[in-house]
């Protein structure tokens, strides 16, 4: 990780289905809901970028079946050239969502870099195209679509599949079990570690084990994706995805310890916590007390 820190904020919704008719989701208000918070103030950026995304709609890209299929790729367009201007920077990037259809600009970004890894920390594998997907929504998908996947409107934009190739993917926590879902990505290159086998191994082997292959495999570094439905709902009853198992914030802290410390760390981008479904903001204050923690002594420890 850089020493000093760069807030980057795509508050998009463009992968998520409508919670009601009519009624768009809430998740695109996370970084302004985050610095009301503290988290900025904790953080104290050097620089704090915004990309605005356009419009949300219910309605279907007829090309792709996607919710926003359009859009999502004019944005992630849009995301991948901010971001590449911030990754030419110093300063670690810390991207805000927004529903996790962000990282496909991002793995953009990065793919134009070099040659990176991807840490999915997520309570859904994601990794689900047609005809499995139960969803329109890009959320569902954008695992499998970054690693050349599902439909190249999406998937090669720009001639860039795949963004991430699959053997230098770890998707970790999930806790959703549809066999349809699982031998989908059973059946790829991608490094998959389930709720159960992450707990039973321990968040030590398994980042121990991912840096090592971004050493082995000589990656110009790795990002880090952090659905915050991976989390309990003990703690996270406002992730969108919700279940009764998921990390304790000990376990996500010790992830986040190990991967923010190593200089290979080229960014970290955070999801799907709706400010709606939390408006005392008490479970908010704790998720950054925790992420913000591990962040700064990130940062302190790169400086050392």
């Amino acid at each position: 990780m850089n020493h000093n820190i760069n807030i980057v904020e795509f508050p998009s919704n463009l992968g998520l289905e409508e919670p009601a008719p009519g009624k768009e989701p809430g998740v695109k208000k996370l970084p302004s809901w985050l610095r009301e918070n503290g988290f900025y103030d904790m953080l104290k950026p050097q620089n704090i970028y915004t990309a605005k995304a356009p419009a949300y709609s219910a309605r279907r890209d007829p090309e792709t079946g996607i919710l926003n299929g359009t859009a999502i790729v004019n944005f992630a367009k849009q995301q991948a050239e901010l971001l590449e201007e911030v990754l030419d920077e110093d300063p670690f990037p810390v991207i805000i969502g927004g529903d996790c259809s962000i990282l496909v600009g991002n793995a953009m970004a990065l793919k134009k870099k070099g040659d990176y890894g991807l840490f999915y920390l997520n309570g859904q594998t994601n990794y689900v195209v047609p005809p499995f997907s139960q969803s329109d929504g890009l959320a569902e998908q954008n695992l499998a679509v970054v690693s050349g996947q599902g439909h190249p409107k999406l998937s090669d934009i720009d001639g860039l599949s795949p963004y991430f190739k699959e053997e230098h993917i770890w998707c970790v926590g999930n806790r959703e079990c549809e066999e349809e879902h699982l031998n989908t990505i059973q059946e790829s290159d991608i490094h998959y570690m389930d709720l159960d086998t992450l707990q039973h191994r321990g968040t030590e082997h398994c980042t121990n084990a991912f840096l090592q292959m971004v050493e082995e495999k000589n990656l110009d570094g790795y990002f880090i994706h952090v659905d915050t439905d991976v989390m309990d709902d003990m703690v996270m009853p406002p992730a969108l995805s919700r279940s009764d198992e998921g990390l304790t914030y000990a376990e996500l802290n010790h992830i986040m310890e190990k991967l923010l410390t190593h200089d290979k760390a080229a960014g970290l981008e955070i999801t799907l916590l709706d400010p709606n479904l939390d408006p005392t903001a008490e479970y908010t204050r704790e998720f950054i007390a925790n992420i913000g923690k591990c962040i700064i002594d990130a940062n302190k420890h790169s400086m050392a």
